[in-house]
């Protein structure tokens, strides 16, 4: 017998976080990418800015926490937490430098061509439109901000996570004490004003903007009467804002997180970005007050946190510049008047969100809350939006008398604050809410309808892939199922039996759950090809998620490879799997679509001999899924459903537009398009919602109409 292979060398793998900046600069491409509109490129640019935001705030944080605690562990890639932030800090660095120089070389003179002049700097305004400024600053900013000096009687004051500021140098003016004397002062940018000011328009119909803190800056003087402002720069901090919750030790959940979430404003300073042209005695000033080293600083060639061309891309009046926005098309199986219940009755339904509306899961949760027959409505929430509908209908549905559990996740990072206010809401309208289990993060997406019926209980049940949230679902891809199948009825009840007491069932009848049996299911599915394989069958995986890391199944996925199963993964996001290994990773192929819509949905496929099954869930194939979080798989069992789910996986796989092909040296690529015919899976999808909705119109005799999706012809490059 020959020697067993190793597949869990440290040169099979990639790190996490050079992995999540690669994904990062997929996304800085599509800003960069001259087919897209303009301000679909601005949108691009703003993503990756508020994406860099939250990884400097979490990721790299939690690698400092590391160092700090002097844990000396290597990754799955052999590095240690100090050669961790070594490399990304140059990556992050380069991404910057790349950011800022789409911004100043692509971007800013496009929009010069559509009369959008950016003013960058207040030296730049002509006389009209200083008084015009000035007279705002007088107006709507002098009541807002406010000036803080720095002496022996006035300490550094907090300056916030994330928040704008301009530091200052100050001077005494003749006469006054102690004049010559540099004095340093900062003031934050007020967040509640508008950070992007329009000025009257030029003769020829230009439109003139100019950003918030150049307007302040330009009248520091009026903030600091008897000084002269020697220099004045503005500078941003992020902070360390990852939660350090004792959960054992926690009393109460809700007032624990509520206590954390304002201690995030004292974190750690892990970066400062600040103006390229800043003050040397003034960045002397910052790193000291910040106790940072030069590696964490950020000198920025324009404005700082480029998250505001967000607010650019809502003006109005340039939507030839924009993708049409999308309307997501009727559910063909509820054209009809029949209500949710009697529609799921007939068969189980299959959701494809954002193409296919998200109205029947909002409708499902509000029927059931006035349905005199329903009994209970239970639910888990992990992201809502900020006017939720379903938060709405449960609140109306335990005011009605039905017996309405909720689980709300107070961990979710970032929305912790909102689910806050909805879990309070949710208790004072009469619903039993709970906040999880202990050490984990409750990130499945189930809604439990039960209802009474002529022949009895009757339990209805969604499961999706993605969160319970009516905004979101227009901008991520998702898919979902709607059904009244007994078994999983049966199986939906055992886990929210679970959530809400210490009921553990003895056996599944459909459904898997993690952190229990969630990874061995996939170990067992992924097994089964190479068992396919060595009894002479093909075998074959395509398995869609948002980040692929998980050890386990990354040595298992190898050794599939390894055995002649051929797997097909898109992945959006991070991948520390590589391809194209000699006897390890041959037969795999790795992609990652970014496009209008952000890939959100996890589907999964397994030959199983020509017996294919598809399964979809909430859980990407990261230890964080698989370990340490509640997490759902369930299986797509209709005929017709399993076919749309299997067409999903193989339009994505023709996608030649908004694909990047993972190479063998790591790098990712955009596919070869010559002389092929240009498949972009989101247009694709949204093209097959709308004929669908045509089809519905038209069995109805009404008058045919529709949008196109299609984005303009892309020149074979």
């Amino acid at each position: 017998m020959g020697v067993e292979k190793d597949f869990q060398k440290f040169e099979y793998f990639q790190n996490r976080e050079l992995s999540w900046l690669q994904f990062n600069h997929r996304v800085l491409s599509e800003a960069r990418d001259k087919n897209n509109l303009l301000f679909e490129r601005l949108k691009f640019l703003a993503i990756t800015a508020s994406n860099l935001d939250e990884f400097v705030m979490v990721r790299v944080a939690s690698l400092k926490d590391m160092v700090h605690a002097d844990y000396t562990g290597r990754d799955i890639a052999g590095m240690t937490a100090e050669e961790q932030l070594e490399k990304i800090g140059h990556g992050m660095h380069g991404l910057v430098d790349v950011q800022y120089s789409t911004w100043n070389r692509s971007l800013l003179p496009l929009l010069k061509k559509e009369k959008i002049e950016f003013i960058s700097c207040h030296e730049q305004l002509d006389d009209s439109q200083g008084a015009f400024v000035d007279e705002y600053f007088e107006a709507s900013i002098y009541p807002v901000v406010t000036p803080m000096a720095v002496d022996p009687s006035r300490p550094f004051p907090l300056i916030r996570n994330k928040t704008l500021n301009i530091a200052a140098l100050l001077k005494k003016k003749k006469g006054a004490e102690k004049k010559g004397e540099l004095e340093f002062a900062t003031v934050q940018v007020p967040a509640v004003l508008p950070r992007i000011v329009e000025l009257p328009k030029g003769k020829d119909g230009e439109r003139f903007v100019i950003l918030l803190e150049e307007i302040i800056e330009r009248n520091m003087s009026r903030l600091f009467l008897n000084y002269e402002i020697v220099c004045a720069h503005p500078y941003r901090i992020m902070r360390n804002a990852d939660l350090s919750i004792d959960e054992e030790e926690a009393e109460d959940l809700l007032k624990e997180i509520e206590r954390q979430l304002k201690r995030r404003q004292w974190g750690e300073v892990i970066r400062l970005e600040v103006e390229e042209s800043i003050d040397k005695r003034l960045l002397k000033i910052l790193k000291k007050e910040f106790a940072i080293k030069d590696d964490v600083i950020f000198f920025i060639n324009g404005p700082l946190d480029l998250t505001f061309l967000m607010k650019i891309y809502g003006t109005e009046g340039f939507d030839h510049l924009k993708q049409k926005p999308w309307k997501p098309q009727i559910v063909p199986e509820f054209a009809n008047e029949e209500g949710v219940f009697a529609n799921i009755r007939k068969g189980d339904i299959f959701l494809h969100h954002p193409y296919e509306s998200f109205d029947p899961v909002v409708d499902f949760v509000k029927q059931a809350a006035s349905d005199p027959q329903v009994l209970a409505i239970k639910q888990t929430l992990y992201r809502v939006s900020g006017h939720s509908p379903i938060v709405a209908a449960l609140a109306r549905a335990a005011e009605n008398g039905k017996q309405v559990t909720v689980l709300v996740e107070l961990k979710a990072r970032f929305d912790e604050e909102n689910n806050i206010l909805w879990a309070k809401r949710l208790e004072q309208a009469g619903c039993h809410v709970i906040y999880g289990l202990l050490g984990l993060k409750t990130h499945c997406k189930i809604c439990l309808v039960v209802r009474k019926e002529e022949d009895g209980i009757r339990r209805y049940v969604h499961m999706a892939t993605g969160n319970y949230n009516d905004s979101t679902a227009k901008l991520y891809t998702d898919t979902g199922i709607m059904t009244c199948d007994r078994a999983i009825g049966e199986d939906a009840s055992a886990v929210f039996n679970m959530l809400s007491g210490y009921s553990e069932p003895l056996s599944w009848n459909k459904l898997s759950m993690a952190p229990l049996w969630l990874k061995n299911r996939f170990v067992s599915l992924i097994r089964r090809e190479v068992k396919c394989v060595s009894q002479g069958y093909e075998g074959r995986i395509i398995a869609k998620m948002n980040s692929l890391c998980d050890p386990v199944i990354m040595e298992e996925l190898y050794k599939a490879s390894a055995a002649g199963v051929k797997i097909d993964l898109i992945v959006r996001g991070i991948c520390c799997l590589k391809t194209g290994l000699p006897g390890v990773s041959e037969n795999i192929t790795v992609r990652s679509i970014v496009g209008a819509f952000l890939e959100h949905s996890r589907i999964f496929y397994f030959g199983n001999g020509g017996n294919y099954e598809i399964y979809m869930g909430s859980a990407d194939w990261m230890p964080r899924n698989l370990d340490r979080r509640v997490e759902l798989l369930f299986p797509v069992e209709v005929k017709e459903n399993k076919e749309q789910a299997l067409h999903i996986l193989e339009t994505e796989l023709a996608d030649n537009v908004r694909s990047h092909i993972l190479q063998t040296d790591g790098a990712y690529e955009k596919p070869d398009k010559r002389g092929k015919v240009l498949v972009d899976s989101q247009a694709v999808f949204a093209q097959e919602a709308i004929q669908a909705a045509r089809d519905i119109k038209e069995k109805k005799g009404q008058l045919v109409s529709g949008r196109t999706f299609i984005p303009r012809e892309r020149p074979e490059e």
